[in-house]
């Protein structure tokens, strides 16, 4: 069994207000504001809790700054909590920039094998895995070319692959079908539908409001930090639409 706890967390961001481009000009700006700090703070995330279980299928909603991606960072252990605290129980797969932790001069071969240590992945697991993932990101021609050289597209089917062939207890998205060609996308969304039905967490971030509405069971709304509403996808869906919308 899968489950995520997040009780009260709040997460904050200090906005410099200064710029200062020299050792010289930092120390002035101290003596000159007789300590007073050049920066405020705000709250990123602002005291948010949440239940996931087994089966969750959540899609996060909000416009940007709403602290979606600061959550789901806080989830990665990117993020430590200036309050609350997030527990975990279950195998967490990350995946929330497009070919973070490919080094651009190794090979596609090579950062399945960096990569994977990072995700948690055994060189016993990786070998086994390996065949698997080129072939479904359809990069055969191309593994052993550096990945500087790769697409924004090809770095994705790299990166989704990888991170959902071992089938994790928890994935987590961001955006990560953004730019990916059509034929790509619907096999992506295949596999995450398998990998629901094996009982995984799947917690995603996401703008493409019809890609929310498919693939998940549940949406939470942030807005500045906040918990606004947390339920059915037609529901949280058409609140936060209608909100945007007014806003404008």
């Amino acid at each position: 069994m899968s489950k995520i706890s997040i009780d009260n967390l709040s997460i904050r961001f200090r906005v410099y207000h200064d710029r200062s481009p020299s050792l010289k000009d930092f120390v002035a700006s101290i003596f000159k504001r007789r300590g007073k700090p050049s920066f405020t703070e705000f709250l990123a995330v602002n005291h948010v809790s949440l239940e996931f279980n087994s089966g969750d299928r959540v899609g996060i909603v909000g416009h940007n700054g709403a602290g979606k991606s600061t959550l789901l960072k806080a989830l990665c252990r990117v993020y430590e909590s200036d309050e609350g605290v997030v527990r975990i129980e279950g195998r967490l797969a990350p995946l929330l920039e497009i070919g973070a932790g490919f080094h651009p001069e190794f090979t596609g071969r090579e950062n399945i094998y960096l990569n994977g240590s990072i995700l948690g992945y055994t060189q016993e697991q990786l070998k086994e895995i390996e065949p698997e993932v080129i072939s479904f990101a359809e990069l055969e021609d191309f593994i052993d070319t550096p990945v500087k050289y790769y697409s924004t597209g090809m770095y994705m089917r790299l990166a989704f692959s990888l991170a959902t062939a071992m089938h994790p207890d928890i994935l987590v998205l961001d955006e990560i079908f953004a730019g990916g060609d059509a034929a790509f996308m619907e096999r992506a969304k295949r596999r995450m539908y398998e990998m629901i039905d094996r009982a995984n967490i799947m917690i995603m971030v996401s703008h493409d409001h019809v890609l929310v509405r498919s693939l998940c069971n549940r949406v939470v709304w942030l807005d500045h930090g906040k918990l606004v509403a947390d339920g059915h996808p037609d529901e949280v869906m058409d609140l936060y639409l209608r909100g945007t919308n007014s806003a404008e």
